[in-house]
């Protein structure tokens, strides 16, 4: 596998891990499935860059997979976990050509996205030390992330140029380059003001022409695995028992929006999503909530 094969694959599963917030065991068949991939094309050349992968390299593979007697569950989530990565490879703007486009998956049952119910929410967000540099960047992050609802890669890209604390709005530059401009707040707020009354400053270490508003210990930008990490030691402080990513804050952003009656149209927009349908699913969520709320306590439930 060339080089630059085995970065975008690393950069992928972290997307998968950060962003999507899929279970370490999805991550790993995937890996598995794209390198089998990689291995089939030209002999598993080392010279083999994903810039020539073509359709037919794809098509043949599957026709290799059912040759073989794999399973069709076990096909399409290998077609899934390839399409994934040039999809991916085409948001970050690496790829220019997708060899997976015209290949259409089978339809599968999608799964619901995991959320935290309020109570929650407010089990993790009480877990930094806001007495603690680093403790009230933590608390600005957490809750910013819920405030907003923002993917990681928008919460870790923000410019400080883009904040404005007076009225409360931040704009976040999303897929496809896309600007949308959302309210921050007044719990977020209040801690975004006491992480840039000094905090901040001490850890750009006087680089003034620093504009990312949330830095590391080191001053540098973050990485989704690393804020990964931070959530997930904090998930681990609060005692939280389901598999926590930083994307299940935007899951639960959305669904406690819809819960309190929010506008489906208004939560699209404050998500970034182009398509209603993707909004959508989290109003299937509260639907499975009443179902169960239903069947617990109704009589003919």
């Amino acid at each position: 596998m060339s080089n630059d094969l085995k970065k975008h694959l690393k950069d992928y599963l972290n997307y998968l891990l950060v962003e999507k917030g899929l279970a370490k065991n999805t991550i790993i068949a995937y890996q598995k499935d794209i390198e089998q991939f990689i291995n089939s094309l030209a002999q598993g050349s080392e010279q083999y860059s994903f810039q020539k992968i073509k359709t037919t390299d794809i098509i043949n593979f599957l026709l290799s997979l059912k040759k073989n007697n794999i399973s069709p569950s076990s096909i399409v989530r290998k077609l899934v976990a390839v399409k994934g990565l040039f999809k991916f490879l085409m948001m970050e703007n690496i790829a220019t050509y997708d060899p997976t486009e015209t290949i259409e998956s089978p339809k599968i049952e999608s799964k619901l996205p995991k959320c935290l119910t309020q109570e929650e929410v407010e089990r993790l967000l009480d877990q930094p030390k806001v007495t603690t540099l680093i403790g009230i960047r933590d608390k600005a992050m957490l809750e910013t992330l819920y405030a907003t609802g923002v993917r990681v890669s928008e919460l870790i890209s923000i410019d400080i140029r883009n904040l404005n604390l007076e009225v409360g709005l931040v704009k976040v530059l999303g897929k496809g380059s896309k600007e949308r401009i959302i309210p921050v707040g007044k719990i977020a707020l209040k801690y975004l003001t006491q992480y840039l009354s000094e905090p901040r400053q001490i850890l750009i270490k006087n680089n003034l022409c620093n504009y990312l508003l949330f830095v590391t210990v080191a001053g540098k930008t973050f990485t989704r695995q690393g804020f990964w990490k931070i959530t997930k030691q904090y998930a681990q402080k609060a005692k939280l028992s389901k598999n926590i990513s930083p994307h299940i804050l935007r899951h639960s952003f959305a669904t406690h929006l819809l819960s309190n009656n929010a506008d489906l149209r208004t939560v699209q927009e404050l998500l970034g999503h182009s398509d209603i349908s993707t909004t959508q699913i989290y109003t299937h969520i509260n639907q499975e909530k009443m179902k169960e709320i239903h069947r617990r306590y109704h009589p003919r439930g």
